[in-house]
């Protein structure tokens, strides 16, 4: 046994356990059954081009000594980031925890209340801090938010703004230059015309839908919202704040103004920069619009005895459900970073809050009192941590570089500086220094940061927040740790059982992947530090890219996209643009297989186009006729095709390179959704099928983890006659030499969490990552043999045989009054999360069983579902109380005194022997999901009520 080797500890069988489960299949060897599963002619015919494999600790070394080529200055840049301070148990007992960072998206309620009731709290301080009634669980960065704000306000308009085709969106210049970037991105598609502006010169014309301002402005200026947002409500057009978190400490709430929708990021909140991210965006706004808003909500219920409940609420998922007719494509949140953000509110209550802010704040103001009396220009009336100098620029960056301090630099006479979290009384006292050797003029010295408030009256905040319990009990280290923990103990991650979720890919998140994000060098580089301060970053990026760029067989990659949705949405845009350059802009039909992610569609239909579906045959593939007699029905007008491979129904489709000479042949691209790229990596690849970009999900075949639902990051690889499009950013330059405005606030995205794709290419090398995808292979097809008799497989390949993942029906149990959440909610009794439910079949499990699971635990699960089969054998329609039907069992019904059901406790708590050694117990039994949509109840309790208790 090869204990350096990370394939022996990434891949979970080894090759005993290997041999018996081919014998199982039916084949002689692995080759065989990959020769049965792949089709002719899309096999690659050379092993991929990757550096030799790396043990852990030969990476660990590696990645540590990258991290010293980045320079931690001082950083004053602002412009959306902050150095912050991670409090230390939230470090260790979340960000480092796999209790937290593997765990799924809360679909299934009853095994996630942990992480809802962190979402809960994130969700209360975000409506407490701006004022709004109703705050969604995060999104993916600030300016993606600020874009979907103004999509809703555009959904929203008044049905005469409609019928008049109102389209114009004012933007003040004062918003974050990286906000407007991705604005245009968003607004030109969908047919909004931004109009850019000083706040004080808009007319308030009626041919505005709405408006957006920033608060404070970029460069630190507070300017009069109040008086704006009156003006506009007053004139019908819908106002968007983008607010800093930690200034709506210290100034009232925009919601308290009338702001229609409020949005930022919580990065302040003790989140790293990480060279942009990830961080957790927030998006609040009127209950009003609940229907309209992006992403997940939050929400109070009940179970099925009546006891308190949370899950997610509104049809969460109504981005796949709405499909073309969705406002977003926002299928990924932040939720790890979210659930960090809330924790440190939690952890040092208001009165922490309000202490933090106004050291912020003091040391602001006495720096601008220090700088007047060197004899600059302080250009800001009302500020709260950023102040803006006139000054020689270019003198005061060549200091401050000598010096080892970031400034921002607008212009030749402007330099902005931002105070954070982190200043101290010597860091004041340094930046003293430089200004009078740029002043010439002899240094002074403060001792300490007196308590100071330059915030007029009618701007300080007057509106209490965080009043509830959970904010104002959790201050000690001590109960900090227990909350985390008890939270914890109600959530079902990887660390405890296979997520055999088809379509996630929930794999393995090795420790050796995972520990560079705390490294100090890592985790606290600003995204817009001049790129001879982030030479490690830079050296692993580029890296990166060209690591995606050989396993796809493209020629070039975007890192820029944040989540998969935003790289379907990046790929869309990037073909946009080609067709625009050689005079094809009205190209703009968008061929969708029925079988396509609900995304796809969602994403279409938000670059601009118009999408046509295309029938399935019975046996699930695309129906090649119907595709070609539809290319060639819009041929003069075909933007693309977007094509998931394997399809969603889990097969190689033999006739792929075919559909993608037919849309090439009418004049179109081609888009390959990657979500099934861990059954491609090694064995084919994308430009070897025929497409010309996709979209890759790192946190699915790449390893960066879920974490209960976000990060995620979703890079985009592309051929050769699309390189030249790829995404720009307006303040470090990035992508093609005719970039696409930004897809994503950062110049890479969230930059941090690409170590972790980084070091599992690096550490399993070609051999490794190919090994990976025939495993992962290997595993579906075993797990379908195990099942076979039991449950019926809808789709296979013309040999019979799996990709990586699997639907077996669960429709004919119906007639035993049985549905396929009945199973799913059983399966937790069992030990395990569900497959993925009714997607993208109604009344299906999809199964995904990854390369990272052992034949024990594949043979649990499958002892597990045929008994689940055996159970539902001896129901009927008429028997309504049993054991499916009252699935999960609580602890809680177990230990009752009265047990008033039809079968045995040690049945409905223990069916198999397995269980008894790793019971998990859910903390609810089945929640109501239509009773909480009646009843939206969407933050925490106020404090009253527990004392009413």
């Amino acid at each position: 046994m090869n204990t350096t080797s990370f394939a022996l500890r990434h891949i979970g069988s080894d090759q005993q356990e290997q041999k018996e489960m081919l014998n199982t299949i039916g084949v002689d060897s692995l080759e065989q059954l990959i020769f049965e599963t792949l089709p002719d002619g899309i096999k690659l015919e050379e092993p991929l081009n990757l550096d030799e494999a790396m043990s852990e600790q030969e990476y660990l070394v590696h990645i540590h000594n990258l991290s010293k080529k980045n320079k931690v200055y001082k950083t004053y840049i602002g412009l959306g980031y902050h150095p912050t301070i991670l409090p230390a148990v939230i470090q260790r007992n979340i960000l480092e925890n796999p209790g937290w960072y593997t765990a799924y998206t809360p679909y299934q309620a009853e095994i996630a209340q942990g992480r809802l009731e962190a979402l809960l709290n994130f969700q209360t301080m975000i409506a407490d801090l701006t004022g709004m009634e109703l705050a969604n669980a995060s999104l993916l960065d600030e300016s993606t938010a600020a874009a979907e704000a103004m999509s809703l306000l555009f959904a929203v308009r008044e049905r005469a703004q409609k019928k008049a085709g109102i389209n114009k969106f004012f933007v003040s210049e004062d918003i974050l230059p990286q906000t407007l970037s991705l604005l245009k991105s968003r607004a030109l598609p969908i047919g909004i015309e931004l109009v850019i502006g000083k706040e004080d010169n808009f007319d308030f014309s009626s041919e505005f839908f709405g408006a957006i301002l920033q608060y404070p402005g970029k460069y630190g200026q507070v300017t009069d919202i109040k008086s704006f947002i009156e003006k506009a409500n007053t004139n019908n057009i819908k106002v968007a704040v983008a607010a800093d978190i930690l200034s709506l400490v210290k100034l009232e709430a925009p919601g308290k103004f009338g702001a229609d929708v409020v949005v930022g990021t919580t990065q302040r909140f003790g989140i790293p920069m990480g060279y942009g991210g990830p961080h957790a965006a927030y998006f609040a706004t009127k209950e009003a619009y609940k229907r309209e808003i992006p992403g997940r909500i939050i929400g109070v219920t009940k179970d099925m005895d009546g006891n308190r409940a949370l899950r997610m609420a509104l049809q969460t998922r109504e981005q796949h459900i709405k499909r073309d007719r969705a406002t977003s494509n926002i299928c990924t949140a932040q939720v790890l970073l979210a659930v960090m953000a809330g924790m440190y509110a939690v952890y040092h209550g208001p009165k922490g809050l309000e202490f933090i802010a106004n050291r912020v704040h003091s040391a602001t103001v006495l720096l601008s009192n220090a700088l007047k009396q060197l004899g600059f220009e302080q250009v800001n009336t009302e500020f709260f941590d950023t102040l803006q100098i006139k000054t020689n620029a270019k003198k005061v960056k060549k200091l401050a570089k000598k010096m080892k301090v970031n400034f921002h630099y607008p212009d030749e006479e402007t330099v902005t500086i931002s105070i954070n979290e982190t200043t101290s009384v010597r860091d004041l006292n340094y930046l003293i220094l430089v200004f009078s050797e740029i002043a010439n003029k002899e240094a002074f010295t403060i001792d300490s940061i007196p308590q100071e408030n330059a915030i007029s009256e009618d701007l300080q905040r007057k509106t209490s927040f965080l009043t509830e319990d959970v904010f104002n009990k959790y201050h000690s280290e001590t109960e900090l740790m227990r909350y985390i923990k008890k939270l914890e103990r109600k959530d079902l991650s990887l660390n405890h059982s296979m997520i055999s979720l088809g379509s996630c890919t929930m794999k393995l998140n090795a420790a050796a992947e995972m520990l560079p994000l705390s490294i100090f060098k890592w985790a606290n580089v600003h995204p817009f530090v001049p790129a001879k301060q982030a030479k490690g970053y830079l050296t692993v990026l580029k890296e990166l890219e060209d690591q995606l760029t050989e396993i796809t067989g493209f020629a070039a990659t975007s890192l820029q996209p944040n989540s998969g949705a935003q790289g379907e949405f990046a790929g869309l845009m990037v073909i946009k643009a080609y067709h625009e350059s050689r005079g094809e802009g009205h190209r703009n039909i968008c061929l969708i297989p029925a079988s396509a992610h609900g995304t796809n569609p969602a994403s279409a239909v938000m670059a601009g186009m118009k999408v046509v579906v295309t029938k399935s045959t019975e046996k699930g593939n695309i129906d090649v006729d119907d595709l070609r007699e539809k290319a060639e029905l819009y041929k003069d007008n075909l933007s693309c095709l977007m094509v998931t491979y394997p399809s969603t129904h889990g097969v190689y489709e033999s006739a792929i390179k075919e559909i993608t000479q037919i849309i090439h042949d009418n004049g179109g691209q081609v888009y390959m959704d990657g979500a099934n790229m861990n059954a491609q990596v090694g064995l084919t690849n994308p430009g070897k099928i025929g497409a010309d970009v996709c979209h890759l999900n790192l946190h699915k075949t790449f390893a960066i983890p879920h974490g209960g639902g976000g990060p995620g990051v979703g890079p985009i690889c592309v051929a050769k006659q699309l390189v030249p499009f790829l995404p720009g950013n307006p303040v470090i330059k990035t992508g093609g030499d005719q970039a696409i405005d930004a897809i994503s606030a950062a110049p890479y995205g969230s930059a941090l969490v690409c170590l972790i794709s980084y070091g599992y290419i690096k550490m399993l090398g070609t051999k490794g990552v190919t090994d990976a995808t025939k495993m992962a292979i290997l595993n579906a097809n075993y797990m379908k043999e195990r099942l076979q008799g039991h449950f019926e497989t809808l789709y296979s390949g013309e040999m019979g045989r799996a990709a990586h993942e699997m639907i077996v029906d669960c429709r004919p149990f119906k007639a035993n009054g049985i549905e396929v959440t009945d199973i799913a909610k059983r399966l937790i009794d069992y030990g395990f999360h569900a497959p993925t439910v009714s997607f993208p079949v109604a009344g299906t499990l999809m199964i995904e069983p990854t390369e990272s699971e052992s034949k024990e635990e594949l043979d649990r699960f499958c002892d597990a579902m045929i008994s689940i089969k055996e159970e539902i054998d001896i129901t009927s329609k008429e028997d309504t109380n049993n054991v499916l039907k009252n699935a999960p069992h609580t602890l809680e019904m177990l230990t009752a005194e009265e047990w008033h059901f039809p079968y045995s406790r040690e049945k409905a708590a223990y069916p198999l022997k397995y269980v008894k050694d790793n019971k998990f117990w859910p903390s609810v039994r089945r929640v109501n999901d239509a009773y909480g949509d009646r009843n939206l109840i969407c933050t925490c309790a106020p404090i009253e009520e527990y004392m009413e208790a």
